[in-house]
């Protein structure tokens, strides 16, 4: 890969997490000021705003149920369900014209044309998913056959954007059984790239796509508007437990 090359994947990069990754996130923080947003656990909703903030006031509660949507759920559902856009706007130099492959590259490490499902993070897959990504290979793989082009296993690639062997979840274990390769966050990007720093260099560029933005007046507003309707519960409301 160029400096060029590098440049334009980073320089994509910041310009994905800017027009699609921060204004959906900006999106689902606004549909966090109504208790309609949430499934609320009777159990544990005071018991956790008394066990973050030291009480159960309205506006504690709303903290303890938009604060992990926001900084957990949200945020990290955005990422997985966006992976084809991310390939599409980022890898757009490495996307594959192969059935139920996200991009193709050559392997910096053995020069070999690669095939590969692209996965966000290392819990990203479950269950359900392994059958479902295992039968896209086989299938890449018979028809590389009819067509007189044998593709290796070891040619068939699952790449994970982020993490590391050791975080990857039973889930990708069970792939790479089949013989299958799995590469995680830096030694995917450098099996992509060929440069050792390009996983760091992007968490740095995207670093500085966050100092750009501020959206802790959104983040107030919503935890206002959601502590208005708990203190305007009546009593007979489900959920006046909240109150």
């Amino acid at each position: 890969m160029t400096d060029e090359e590098k440049q334009a994947i980073i320089a994509n990069a910041k310009e994905y997490f800017r027009t699609k990754i921060e204004p959906a996130h900006e999106a689902k923080t606004k549909e966090c000021g109504k208790l309609s947003a949430f499934n609320v656990n009777p159990f544990l909703s005071k018991y956790l705003a008394q066990f973050a903030f030291g009480d159960s006031s309205p506006e504690s509660v709303a903290k303890a149920l938009i604060l992990p949507r926001v900084f957990g759920t949200s945020i990290t559902t955005i990422f997985g369900t966006r992976m084809q856009q991310f390939c599409n706007d980022v890898l757009s130099s490495y996307a594959s014209t192969a059935q139920g492959m996200d991009i193709e590259y050559i392997d910096a490490s053995d020069q070999r044309r690669k095939y590969c499902q692209v996965k966000a993070g290392p819990n990203t897959i479950n269950k359900d998913d392994v059958d479902s990504i295992l039968n896209h290979f086989k299938s890449l793989r018979n028809l590389s056959v009819t067509n007189g082009q044998r593709i290796p296993q070891e040619d068939c690639i699952l790449g994970v954007l982020y993490g590391d062997y050791d975080s990857l979840n039973p889930f990708y274990k069970e792939i790479e059984s089949e013989g299958y390769p799995v590469l995680s966050g830096k030694e995917f990007w450098q099996h992509l790239s060929g440069d050792e720093n390009l996983y760091d260099d992007l968490i740095d560029a995207l670093g500085d796509v966050a100092g750009e933005m501020n959206c802790a007046d959104l983040l107030d507003d919503t935890i206002h508007k959601l502590a208005q309707e708990i203190s305007s519960l009546d009593d007979d409301s489900p959920l006046r437990f909240l109150k």
